[in-house]
């Protein structure tokens, strides 16, 4: 069953298939449902924010709650509002949990850096949730109905990228987290591994294939093309063959 996903401020990307642009930072959080479970991609930058894409989420599917969690990687805008969503399944690529408990002052101190309130950020960083399964190259995950697949396509925009794929038909759609923006040019922090980034992109591509919608962490959806280019803009950037 489909829903009206833009009357709950979403964006229907395919059936059972929805995102939202968050505000402050643009941030993409995603929602894949299944007959038997819900798998929401990232959760926002706090716990009020989290709180506020589990209310919206339990009327989008009609009062059941969220089952699953993939966080695309370690940063405050798609990590720190997870904690919003008790009971939920975490899913995180190999190596997540140990940089969220070695960086949880920095993703705290990331944070009020960037506008979030010192105390709203020390009470999402006193409650950060690690993920409870690690990825180490792909995990298929049985929703009901439907299977989608997570892939661990990194090192690129951080060490640790975790990418979702959810097939077609008609088309599949591919949750990119930030190894794509659109709305602003890819950002390559000190956690970046920006000589290996373009590989990343080249596995993404390879997952979703050329007629797949790719949803940047950032940003409107874009085709493989955009995705092409932008690897290309980061190889020229980062003088890699």
């Amino acid at each position: 069953m489909d829903v009206a996903w833009e009357e709950f401020g979403w964006e229907r990307l395919a059936a059972g298939v929805g995102r939202r642009r968050l505000p402050g930072w643009d941030a993409t959080v995603g929602l894949v449902v299944g007959e038997d479970a819900a798998l929401l991609f990232d959760a926002g930058s706090t716990l009020r924010e989290g709180a506020a894409i589990r209310a919206q989420t339990q009327r989008l599917l009609g009062g059941r709650r969220v089952t699953h969690i993939a966080l695309s990687h370690a940063h405050f805008d798609h990590v720190l509002g997870a904690a919003a969503f008790a009971g939920a399944q975490v899913f995180g690529a190999v190596g997540l949990d140990e940089v969220l408990v070695r960086e949880r002052d920095a993703l705290r101190a990331d944070a009020v850096r960037e506008g979030v309130a010192e105390d709203e950020a020390g009470e999402a960083a006193d409650v950060l949730v690690h993920p409870h399964h690690l990825v180490c190259a792909e995990w298929t995950l049985d929703l009901g109905g439907r299977q989608v697949l997570l892939a661990n396509v990194g090192p690129g925009h951080t060490g640790h990228d975790l990418a979702l794929l959810v097939p077609g038909p008609p088309s599949a759609v591919v949750f990119c987290g930030d190894l794509v923006e659109e709305s602003g040019e890819p950002q390559a922090g000190p956690d970046a591994f920006p000589k290996r980034w373009p590989a990343a992109l080249d596995r993404l591509l390879a997952l979703g294939g050329v007629d797949a919608a790719y949803v940047p962490g950032h940003g409107a959806v874009v085709d493989a093309a955009f995705v092409r280019a932008q690897r290309d803009e980061l190889a020229a950037r980062f003088a890699v063959a």
